[in-house]
């Protein structure tokens, strides 16, 4: 096995930063500058938090929302012990399951999905960026099924050349779709995310 980079290695100024800020890990910065730039979040919004353990995405909303709105919050594994609120629901469970699914469409309809889930990597860029794929489509999905109209949505995806395929898909959903890459990201990281604003209106399904 190839040893980590220096950068991976070594906790870097957002490393420590989170340490200091009481996150689980680096990655809140790249959703706190992502709502920053985008405007995604309000005081009471419900929001779904997909694929978010250890929490640290959770921890910023719950911070953010203070006692306002609601966060369902769901991954396989479990959150840290500091992640906690009473405004706060976490499914620990398979997003690809339906009790699971039937779980988080109870607690919504949705003002904005996020995911930041990353499949288990191998170092086969082709096989990473092909798991990470199917979990942006799956993310779609929940936010093309679960947000109100004029929610938001945010995923993290591989960079490859399929993102513009994601992305065309997500100009039919929301009035706005595009890419975006966080400088909280790591420079040699070849993460981006896809942000969507203002669902569009489902059109009435046509009468035969």
């Amino acid at each position: 096995m190839a040893k980590a980079s220096n950068s991976y290695s070594k906790p870097d100024y957002w490393s420590q930063k989170a340490f200091k800020e009481g996150y689980p890990a680096r990655s809140v910065y790249k959703l706190q500058e992502i709502d920053s730039k985008f405007g995604m979040l309000k005081s009471g919004h419900t929001v779904l938090d997909l694929g978010s353990a250890p929490g640290s995405w959770t921890t910023w909303l719950l911070r953010k929302l203070e006692k306002s709105g609601k966060i369902v919050s769901v991954d396989l594994n479990p959150l840290a012990k500091s992640v906690k609120g009473d405004n706060l629901i976490f499914f620990q469970g398979d997003l690809l399951s339906e009790e699971i699914r039937s779980k988080i469409k109870e607690n919504g309809p949705y003002d904005l999905v996020v995911c930041d889930a990353a499949p288990l990597t191998t170092g086969n860029r082709t096989v990473d960026t092909a798991r990470s794929r199917s979990l942006v489509e799956m993310a779609i999905w929940y936010a093309e099924e679960m947000l109100k109209p004029g929610g938001n949505f945010c995923v993290k995806i591989f960079q490859n050349g399929d993102q513009q395929k994601e992305l065309i898909k997500m100009r039919g959903i929301f009035a706005t779709a595009k890419g975006f890459k966080p400088e909280a990201c790591r420079t040699e990281s070849f993460e981006t995310y896809l942000i969507g604003l203002n669902k569009k209106e489902r059109e009435p399904a046509s009468q035969a």
